[in-house]
């Protein structure tokens, strides 16, 4: 036992003299104890001393470390890999009962030795019951929960049945590594033979392809004890061939093949293909001959429409940066043969606008937005029918100004580059004399030499919810050639227009009911939807009830409603079977029906169809690398009698620290209060009171 104090425990000695002579002098001077014997006054004496003591001791807060040794018994873990490659061999039968069988008969033999706990092991690792369906096996997870969970633990030994086949995660070796101090007995199911079979092993495919494109599908085949022979492989859509090739396998024992189709995307909407391999005979599994996937076809290619009263070198340096981007379909037409629709278009970039009415009418009637490219021929006149809050100079007298970032530009960002780059673009010609924005955000101001000018280059406003820009100045035609000219590239030229006509396109949500879902799951994950509900005032609110209707790709119908949140809606729909679903959202709010619907996909990517034969090299590593032991499935017995006489598997006792303030400790308390009472006793008896 040790005591600690902030106080030198020393300074208990002088206080002790201190506490004797200050009960000694009190009833030196007691004159209604002048008639009681001596060895009463010296009792008295020492009742006070020791109470004043006491006192003191208290007061100096000494902390009493006390020791206990205790104990611990070692854990044994038994993690099962729970995934569905486990039942591909021809043991699947008897896995189940042989775990159950493996664990009882450890709790039997050890149960008063060891502490259990039991896990299993798929997309994740859990102590729920062995079910063998899970679609991954993220084995590493099953070790990594171990080191960290029972991280100073006694754990004796882990005991780990698997196929060796995992899918998901790190190489779970490394893993067990961090606990080599731990045994690990691997226990193997499955057969390593490896048997007659071809397979798809890797399918690569973008997830978005966009109408009337070409979009690629890459196949990776591989063959096992298939000999030198030959196979067909072939792309299906919607029950209909659309592409075959031969495959020649040339090696007989292991051979690998990569097959490339190029597809063409007609229509849109998640359009469903699906890649088979020829069945031969004498192969061991079929099911890994087949993998159907989702491709999301969209046409969200933006149309934009450019108008020009003539042809310009600035609108056609516009064109070329919106003709490389496959999102957007720019089409460049002179107003003389322009038919006047607008339905259909993003954007309006008109140059040099010249107040025609016609025009102007039929933009403002469409609500479209519209770029304005001002030039030395625009007229203020003109530029103020436009109404967009721009002061333009008249006369025909011109300024070279160069650009300058503003910096407190804020509707979107750009980069660092494009702003070293404007630095040194040549110079616009712009109308000599001020210009003016009422209003509005200005991205480029005006810079003569190193005088800048408030006036804009480009700007943007919004006018009745309508978002406009403008361009003033013309000459941007040369700013591209010297982008490519600096930097080899036209990336910060069109790094400013991509910007500018996606800030202009994009349309702010402003429906009451929205839904949030991502439109791809896989058929693991947990299919989630978020949904959120804007009054007038454009507040959050939760007061309507939304429901939601599912529908499969077979036509089947369910019918859901969304949990309220404090400001949001929730709906889990839990895990879905692959397939196509379509949703429609509903709610009403005063009187009003508001309606959202969509489309999402399942995928099912069948990886553990993959597992044909056991990795247990994988296994005897791990067992290796923990001084552990590798049995097969069938040899459990060995490994439950070879636990029994291993000696690192035992009990470790260690020694357990506690503190306690004295003042906590009762018995001081106690002898407090007796020595008080004593001294009042006996002052009492001798009648001082």
């Amino acid at each position: 036992m040790q005591v600690f104090s902030d106080i030198s425990v020393w300074w208990l000695i002088p206080w002790a003299i201190i506490s004797v002579v200050i009960g000694f002098f009190y009833y030196r001077n007691q004159r209604v104890l002048s008639d009681i014997s001596r060895v009463k006054r010296l009792v008295l004496t020492g009742l006070r001393s020791f109470t004043l003591f006491l006192l003191g001791l208290l007061l100096f807060g000494l902390i009493i470390e006390s020791k206990d040794y205790k104990t611990e018994k070692p854990v044994f873990i038994t993690l099962v890999d729970n995934s569905a490659s486990m039942l591909n061999y021809q043991d699947s039968n008897e896995v189940f009962t042989k775990v159950s069988q493996l664990e009882n008969e450890l709790r039997e033999k050890y149960g008063e030795r060891f502490e259990f706990k039991q896990y299993i092991v798929g997309s994740d690792i859990t102590d729920q019951e062995l079910t063998l369906d899970e679609k991954e096996s993220n084995l590493d997870k099953g070790f990594e929960f171990i080191y960290n969970q029972f991280y100073n633990r006694n754990v004796g030994g882990i005991c780990f049945v698997s196929d060796g086949n995992y899918n998901a995660g790190k190489n779970p070796v490394y893993t067990a590594e961090k606990i080599s101090l731990t045994p690990v007995f691997s226990v193997g199911v499955g057969d390593t033979l490896v048997k007659r079979d071809q397979l798809i092993r890797n399918l690569a495919v973008n997830d978005v392809a966009f109408l009337n494109n070409q979009f690629p599908v890459e196949v990776d085949v591989e063959a096992h004890k298939m000999g030198k022979i030959s196979s067909t492989i072939s792309l299906w859509s919607n029950g209909q061939k659309i592409a075959s090739q031969e495959i020649d396998y040339a090696d007989g024992t292991l051979d690998f093949q990569h097959v490339s189709f190029l597809v063409e995307a007609n229509e849109t909407g998640f359009i469903n293909y699906t890649v088979k391999l020829e069945e031969l005979s004498n192969e061991s599994s079929y099911e890994n001959n087949i993998r159907s996937f989702y491709v999301e076809v969209i046409d969200s290619r933006s149309k934009i429409l450019l108008l020009a009263s003539a042809p310009h070198p600035d609108l056609t340096a516009v064109k070329q940066v919106l003709d490389k981007d496959e999102n957007t379909e720019a089409e460049a037409v002179l107003i003389d043969d322009w038919d006047g629709a607008l339905n259909d278009y993003a954007l309006v970039i008109w140059h040099n606008p010249d107040g025609n009415s016609a025009v102007l009418d039929k933009i403002k009637a469409s609500k479209t937005p519209v770029f304005y490219m001002i030039t030395g021929n625009s007229s203020g006149n003109a530029l103020s029918r436009l109404d967009i809050g721009l002061s333009y100079p008249g006369g025909n007298s011109f300024d070279e100004v160069q650009g300058v970032i503003n910096d407190e530009f804020q509707l979107f960002e750009i980069s660092d580059g494009l702003k070293k780059s404007l630095k040194v673009f040549p110079p616009l010609t712009v109308k000599f004399g001020g210009v003016k924005l009422a209003g509005g955000s200005s991205l480029i101001s005006q810079r003569i030499g190193s005088v800048i000018k408030k006036d804009p280059i480009l700007s943007f406003k919004t006018i009745s919810g309508n978002k406009t820009g403008a361009l003033i100045g013309e000459g941007i035609w040369r700013w591209r050639l010297s982008d490519y000219a600096n930097n080899g590239s036209h990336e910060h030229f069109d790094e400013l227009i991509q910007k500018t006509i996606q800030y202009l396109t994009v349309k702010k949500n402003a429906e009451p009911l929205r839904i949030n879902l991502p439109n791809r799951f896989n058929v693991i994950d947990d299919v989630i939807l978020n949904a959120e509900f804007y009054n007038s005032s454009f507040e959050r609110i939760t007061k309507p009830d939304i429901s939601l209707k599912l529908t499969d790709d077979e036509g089947s119908s369910i019918d859901y409603s969304f949990a309220k949140n404090t400001s949001d809606y929730t709906l889990s729909l839990g895990k879905l079977k692959k397939g196509k679903y379509s949703w429609t959202a509903s709610t009403s709010f005063n009187g009003k029906k508001y309606t959202k619907s969509g489309v999402f996909v399942v995928d099912d990517v069948s990886l553990e169809a993959l597992s044909t034969h056991a990795d247990h090299n994988l296994l005897k590593q791990i067992a290796s690398k923990t001084n552990g032991t590798f049995y097969s499935l069938n040899n459990t017995d060995q490994l439950i009698q070879d636990i029994g006489g291993r000696s690192d598997i035992t009990n470790i006792t260690y020694e357990e620290s506690s503190f306690d303030d004295l003042i906590e400790w009762k018995w001081i308390f106690i002898l407090l209060i007796l020595s008080m009472t004593a001294e009042w006793f006996i002052r009492r008896y001798s009648g001082s009171y």
